[in-house]
């Protein structure tokens, strides 16, 4: 099959109604409403007048379930709790309630293949949980091979140059990590009520799943939440899978990240990689992506205050703190809580240390930093490198400045440490020093902060009285995705070690009002900002990013991790022969409008004149007496008249309307708007300036506009500049009777009432006024934004039945979401669709002339041939 075939193909199927038979479901929640009825008759309904609605589900996907798994050594059976540190299991408390929550992931346990089917009829009966289970070598290449090793570099900023910074891209954990995201798909759809339920992604483990769920279920609603950080596009672009990841974003309906510079990465990358622009429109931040709008949310994850504020009131708790505030007594207590790994800045935090002892000799034998290392979550090199370093700092920093009576200035508490045991540390010290280079959003100043608030078992422990102030003290690194939220913090560049240390010494030095006025800010900040609150808020914007879902029609497009889906109106169609022929064949008086570059002329092609084909074919349909063809287009009326000299009954409307001709032989009409163009002389200097400062951008001056040009320029450059280049021209133009508008790689300025709108509108009533009738038929093709101009123009007047057109073909050039209700491929289409009705025209023609001459052979002996016959 020839790849036309295929793209017809796709065009006609729509796979909105697949669905998947014969799986164990869970089914959904239902409601009974008394006194509703149900649409399908007495399918729905309740003998007693009730309805039952479903109640659509959340299904939280992410690369591990939110369960502890042990074996019983004396039962040989599984044993199985959730974790109440997982924050997938936390984020239910964001939903509405009696909302079912299913989770889907790998369970950390190693689970035998003959075991496997028990555990997980059991762990959805008691958990909600579908387990993935993948085999040792592919989770070992997905996850250690690919994600660990691969992904969180580079999405941590470091590029992999040699082995020894990191794993080279490898073609065979690529496919690894493709089929984990195929298995995760397989287990949703095991799961999933397309119509109804919700599907949330997490973290960077599983970025192509959207793109298989979304070509089994095209409106599915999807969400993907990124936990790790988002590197700048110079970083990203050297993924050789780039272009599949970001489709596997975009195949979601919303994307959340922690920071506003975790998503404005990201759209950059959308920018320069597939040409996407994105808009804000009142709050919300979207990507026009074929037809459906990827909505971006931005808002940084919070903690669960309950679990914090149980194990603060707990008296195990207390006596931690108690043993903890012996154990340190007379020493000022800094904390460090981090995994063992290259991003978290440990080494940075000890030097700083070191010379922060250097430096104040009288903090000798006072101030203590107690360093919680949290297990490495994936082995290799470069963990040992990691440990190796920090020790031996560790070593000579206390070896100098240790004293004999156990004094040592660094602590080390190897995990894992429990949650318990962290807030008792928590509670004695008064800093906690968060020093990454690079990390996605890091909880520990939220956790420290909300200790630090007390609560009658700590406050006792502590030896705190009434009237005592809560206090706090914390120093966060700008590279982390907290920073931001914490505006009381002291803000650090870890890579400055002078920074550090002048930072650590404020943190002693700082008067306990001054202590306390940071800690409320924060504190009123992350016990209103939770989990349950981020959680809520993304669902919410989930659910608006899919509500229109049922209101579009969805085509799918592409093969593989290419795949796409493209929304469309739901009575957007191809445009074929069996519809328009017959209703140009049955018209007598009919208006044909084409666009010209990117309709019937190629965007990509150089040499932007007319072939002799193209000239025929227009010569052809000009010659139909029924046919009033024109050219409407943004160019000059110069080039145009001497591109189509040899169309001798073709009109042109040049300038968006500005000049138009009805034939070669006839004159120039002008706008019959004011001829004041004085406002050139004002937009020509700010042009020059943008063309100067942008290179491969000019400027083209025609008679009524001037035009910005940027294409040849950098793509996500010349976009800049036209944003900018937009915003100075309407503030200098805004008293002129002008209109600046923003196409495809153009910045214009034109008179104001010039559109391909009026040109429509001018050219109905003229036939209307000159013949006394309107046209019969009116066919209306374009490719661009000014195009829609002529297609808003038809619907607004069939809308009022103001024109009253028997048939109407508002037709745009590619699958894309238009006002026009048809579409065409691409130019070769509507060359192709021209040539139909041209043909048809001929054939006209052909038989009108058998028809006279059969008329004449067949006339009686005696009868005037030159008698006037109507026929």
């Amino acid at each position: 099959m020839s790849p036309e075939s295929w793209k017809d193909q796709l065009s006609l199927v729509s796979a909105d109604d697949y669905r998947i038979m014969g799986r164990n479901r869970i089914p959904n929640a239902v409601t009974k409403l008394s006194g509703l009825e149900t649409d399908d008759g007495d399918g729905g309904n309740d003998p007693n007048g009730g309805a039952w609605v479903t109640k659509p589900k959340r299904i939280v996907v992410s690369n591990q379930l939110p369960l502890r798994a042990h074996r019983d050594i004396s039962s040989n059976k599984w044993c199985f709790e959730f974790d109440n540190d997982s924050l997938y299991l936390q984020l239910k408390d964001g939903f509405p309630p009696e909302t079912e929550v299913v989770y889907v992931g790998s369970l950390n346990a190693d689970v035998l293949p003959s075991e496997q089917e028990d555990v997980s009829q059991y762990l959805l009966e008691k958990f909600q949980c579908v387990p993935t289970f993948l085999p040792s070598d592919l989770l070992s290449k997905y996850y250690h091979g690919f994600c660990k090793h691969y992904l969180w570099p580079i999405f941590h900023y470091l590029l992999p140059m040699t082995q020894a910074q990191g794993s080279l891209f490898d073609r065979s954990n690529w496919r690894a990590y493709t089929t984990v995201n195929k298995i995760f798909a397989d287990k949703i759809f095991e799961v999933l009520n397309p119509d109804d339920d919700y599907v949330w992604i997490h973290d960077y483990h599983l970025m192509i799943l959207p793109t298989f769920l979304r070509n089994r279920f095209h409106r599915i609603k999807l969400g993907i939440f990124l936990h790790s950080p988002f590197p700048s596009s110079e970083i990203y672009r050297t993924l050789p899978v780039r272009d599949e990841i970001l489709k596997g974003f975009l195949n979601c309906d919303l994307v959340g990240f922690h920071t506003f510079d975790y998503a404005r990465h990201f759209l950059s990358c959308c920018s320069r990689m597939l040409g996407l622009d994105y808009e804000s429109k009142r709050g919300y931040i979207g990507l026009e992506y074929f037809g459906r709008t990827v909505s971006i949310k931005i808002l940084p994850v919070g903690i669960h205050m309950g679990q914090i504020e149980s194990i603060k009131a707990s008296e195990e708790t207390a006596e931690k703190v108690k043993g903890l505030r012996e154990r340190f007594k007379g020493n000022i207590v800094m904390l460090g809580v981090d995994d063992l790994d290259m991003f978290k800045g440990i080494s940075l935090k000890f030097w700083a240390m070191g010379q922060l002892l250097e430096q104040n000799e009288e903090l000798r034998g006072k101030v203590v930093l107690v360093q919680i290392t949290n297990p490495a979550r994936s082995s290799g090199k470069d963990v040992q490198d990691v440990e190796k370093q920090i020790n031996f700092i560790a070593d000579e920093i206390n070896s100098k400045f240790g004293r004999p009576g156990g004094y040592k200035p660094i602590v080390f508490v190897n995990g894992p440490v429990s949650t318990l045991d962290k807030v008792a540390y928590y509670a004695i010290s008064e800093c906690v020093v968060v020093n990454a280079v690079r990390d996605g959003m890091n909880l520990v100043p939220y956790k420290y902060t909300v200790t630090r608030q007390g609560s009658p078992a700590l406050d006792a422990a502590l030896g705190f009285g009434e009237d005592d102030v809560r206090k706090s003290v914390i120093i966060v690194s700008e590279f982390i995705g907290c920073s931001p939220s914490l505006s009381g913090a002291i803000r650090v560049n870890p890579w400055n070690i002078d920074a550090v240390t002048d930072a650590m010494s404020s943190a002693m030095t700082m008067s306990d009002k001054e202590k306390n006025l940071r800690h409320q800010k924060h504190h009123k900040y992350i016990s209103s900002h939770n989990v349950a609150y981020w959680a809520r808020s993304y669902d919410q914007d989930l659910q608006r990013a899919c509500k229109d879902h049922f209101n579009k029609r969805f085509w799918g497009v592409g093969f593989g991790l290419f795949f796409k889906v493209v929304a469309l109106d739901p009575n957007f169609r191809r445009l074929c022969a069996e519809t328009i022929v017959p209703a140009y064949r049955r018209t007598s008086s009919r208006l044909i409008l084409l666009d010209y570059d990117g309709t019937m002329m190629d965007q990509d092609t150089l040499d932007k004149r007319p072939s002799d084909d193209l000239i025929s074919l227009l010569n052809r349909l000009c010659d139909d007496p029924n046919n009033l063809v024109f050219i409407v287009s943004g160019r000059g009326k110069d080039p145009l008249s001497k591109w189509f000299d040899s169309c001798p009954n073709l009109g042109i409307s040049a300038e968006h309307g500005y000049f138009t001709r009805w034939n070669s032989n006839s004159p120039w009409e002008t706008s019959e708007l004011p001829a004041d163009l004085s406002w050139k002389k004002i937009a020509k200097p700010v042009m020059n300036h943008y063309m100067e400062a942008t290179d491969g951008s000019f400027i083209e001056e025609k008679e009524s506009a001037m035009v910005w040009h940027h294409q040849e320029a950098d793509h996500s450059f010349g976009s800049w500049q036209a944003k900018e280049l937009l915003d100075h021209l309407e503030s200098v133009l805004t008293n002129e009777p002008v209109v600046v508008k923003r196409g495809q790689h153009i910045v214009e300025v034109k008179p104001q009432g010039v559109s391909k709108g009026k040109v429509v509108e001018y050219l109905i009533a003229t036939m209307r006024n000159t013949k006394g009738k309107r046209p019969d038929f009116l066919l209306c093709i374009g490719d661009d934004r000014s195009d829609e101009d002529m297609f808003d123009s038809i619907v607004k007047h069939q809308d009022v039945s103001s024109i009253g057109l028997a048939e109407v073909f508002a037709c745009t050039v590619g699958q894309k979401p238009s006002k026009a209700k048809y579409y065409l491929d691409d130019t070769p289409s509507v060359i192709k669709m021209l040539e139909w009705l041209a043909s048809a025209s001929d054939g006209s023609k052909h038989e009108q002339q058998q028809k006279q001459s059969k008329f004449t052979f067949q006339q009686p002996m005696g009868q005037c041939r030159n008698e006037s016959i109507d026929l």
